[in-house]
């Protein structure tokens, strides 16, 4: 395996042992809740006289309370603790409460079972910090995306064993129910070992004060959170998915059962092929994102959850069978096929959706604070998925039907996905420049890992085309204000972009020395707060491919602001339907083709004393070489 694979963090003990003890976390929650819900829904007049959709409907809510009333206590926790001792208490706790449910699974007591969910909510609930502010610690910033994805996609690929597992070993009678109660517990333990193999993970605030007033300090932790915007409205996202995923999911039992007409093995199936989606989806986020946190994606998902989870309920309602199938003949079923593409893809575009999100709540919250900023986190993923327990049992009691809920969790994906990005343009730029990057051309990088992971500093760039600064913009691994000719600001789609990019108009002086002056003060207070900012020295577009010579607002910026100058090139742009080239716009459109290849090349890092107009021309030049 290549060392560059995110899959190589599995034989590395930094990610390995944490991997594992989350895995068999998520698998035995599943397993556990699974076998409840197959056992209340297929065999319900042996346990309770309630109804089953209910129960699908009230036990996830049940595992979920704890994060509401606990979270916050949890985040404190894992910041005054170190992780790896932490981890092994929880497993220990998971371990007792296998024991307990292993009483009512042998004794028939429902409320024992019920007890066990909750205790395996306050299980998932103490780990949960522990899950996300462990790997910062412990990954290089180009691993992040790739170990997330690694994370996420053994999750649910934890969820889906523990599911089928749950699903098949509760409906093997006569011995389901001991079959339940030993493998949850032998889970337990084993997932107890892995913890002790987790490397020392020192606590970042080991003499912080525990507040166990847990109302309190989960408005202190929002309120926290909230005052970073894109992180905060990042966590709403991610909660948004819970609430999405939980509603869908929920429906499965009675959705396979009632509407596809299925045994055990048709419910299986479902979480099968809905699991294995996420999988493919969070794991395809490390190419997709080029190894970096691509927060493009979100919007690209957000897609995907709609129109899948639409075409769902038309599915659902083209689906015409009414005779008893299990999972081998469903998938010859006219009109089955259908449904699980959909379900496919709404997990692959699920984990499109909301890996970047975690990734860029990690690298962008307060270090000191990332376990409380994940308990944050939490308590809004749990009180949206109460939440979606609360309408599926609301819309169940109007006469919704299964696949009316599909519809309409998807029409309001929409409208949710349409407001965040509203309330935060940065996704929806990165949208478009990772879909201009991915379709039209080809991006090569050259040494961008130059570009600084965290301060302030200067690019500067050749200017060949309209598009090069979502070029340079999708090519970064962090976010850059742009010094931009004030007339591209008024072009209908590009200034729509640049506006919401926060780039900095500028004008020469003889047009409008206000505006010029007014640029260099905005750029100087960008510096100062820590941006990067980039600027175009030659003032305009190349008319010829060539270079013209760099003007001197440079010098006047790093008079200002002793930051460092780091020079890039743009390389093969010259002769597209962007730029200037006095060729036939026809002929430039089609001779090039589809990807047409370019690269953006990233010089060493210019002491601001040295950043010359001249000198700096001459790097970019050499960085360029004759690749225009």
């Amino acid at each position: 395996m290549s060392q560059s694979s995110q899959f190589s963090l599995l034989s590395q003990r930094r990610f390995a042992p944490f991997f594992w003890t989350q895995f068999l976390g998520a698998f035995n929650d599943n397993l556990f809740k699974t076998a409840l819900m197959v056992a209340l829904t297929y065999d319900a007049l042996s346990w309770t006289s309630l109804d089953p959709g209910l129960l699908n409907n009230l036990i996830p809510g049940l595992f979920i309370l704890p994060y509401v009333v606990f979270s916050a206590t949890a985040g404190q926790i894992a910041d005054k603790v170190e992780k790896g001792r932490l981890a092994r208490f929880v497993k220990l706790l998971e371990v007792a409460i296998m024991l307990v449910a292993g009483i009512g699974w042998m004794t028939h007591t429902l409320w024992l079972l019920i007890a066990a969910v909750v205790g395996m909510g306050v299980h998932s609930t103490l780990f949960g910090p522990v899950k996300y502010a462990y790997l910062p610690q412990h990954l290089k910033p180009e691993e992040l995306v790739g170990g997330n994805g690694v994370v996420e996609m053994g999750t649910f690929v934890g969820i889906l064993l523990g599911e089928v597992a749950g699903a098949l070993l509760v409906s093997y009678r006569p011995v389901g129910i001991e079959l339940v109660a030993g493998a949850s517990l032998t889970m337990a333990l084993i997932g107890l070992a892995a913890s002790w193999r987790i490397p020392a993970s020192p606590a970042p605030a080991p003499d912080l004060r525990i507040n166990y007033n847990f109302v309190a300090e989960s408005m202190r932790n929002l309120r926290f959170s909230a005052q970073n915007r894109t992180v905060f409205l990042s966590m709403l996202g991610n909660s948004w998915f819970w609430f999405y995923g939980a509603l869908v999911l929920s429906q499965f039992p009675v959705y396979a059962k009632d509407y596809l007409h299925g045994d055990h093995s048709v419910f299986v199936l479902l979480l099968t092929v809905f699991s294995l989606g996420i999988g493919v989806g969070s794991l395809l986020c490390e190419k997709l994102s080029g190894r970096k946190v691509e927060i493009g994606l979100v919007p690209f998902g957000s897609i995907g959850l709609s129109l899948f989870g639409i075409d769902l309920y038309f599915a659902s309602q083209a689906y015409t069978n009414t005779a008893l199938v299990d999972a081998f003949a469903l998938l010859a079923t006219p009109g089955a096929a259908r449904i699980l593409v959909d379900l496919v893809l709404i997990g692959v575009f699920g984990g499109l959706f909301i890996v970047p999100l975690f990734a860029l709540i990690q690298t962008r919250c307060d270090p000191q604070h990332v376990s409380r900023t994940i308990a944050g986190m939490n308590i809004l993923n749990a009180l949206f998925m109460v939440a979606a327990a609360g309408v599926a049992i609301l819309l169940l009691g109007q006469g919704f039907s299964i696949p009316d809920m599909f519809l309409v969790t998807a029409l309001l994906n929409a409208v949710v996905a349409v407001y965040i990005f509203s309330l935060v343009p940065e996704f929806l730029m990165r949208f478009l420049a990772w879909l201009l990057i991915h379709t039209i051309h080809r991006v090569a990088t050259v040494d961008v890992e130059r570009i600084p992971d965290a301060g302030p500093a200067v690019l500067v760039c050749n200017h060949v085309s309209y598009v090069d600064a979502i070029v340079i913009g999708a090519a970064s691994p962090r976010p850059i204000r742009f010094v931009m000719d004030h007339r591209i600001f008024k072009m209908p789609l590009l200034g729509w972009i640049f506006r919401t990019a926060k780039a900095i108009p500028i004008a020469p002086a003889r047009e409008d020395p206000f505006m010029m002056e007014r640029a260099f003060i905005d750029i100087a207070q960008a510096l100062h707060e820590g941006d990067l900012v980039c600027i175009f020295p030659e003032g305009k577009l190349t008319s010829t491919g060539d270079m013209n010579e760099f003007r001197g607002g440079i010098a006047k910026i790093v008079e200002r602001s002793k930051v460092p100058v780091i020079p890039m090139a743009l390389r093969g742009l010259w002769g597209s339907v962007f730029t200037r080239d006095p060729g036939n716009l026809f002929e430039r459109s089609f001779s090039r083709g589809l990807r047409s290849k370019l690269a953006l090349a990233v010089g060493m890092p210019v002491a601001p004393q040295e950043a010359t107009p001249e000198y700096l021309y001459e790097q970019v030049r050499a960085l360029r070489g004759e690749w225009k």
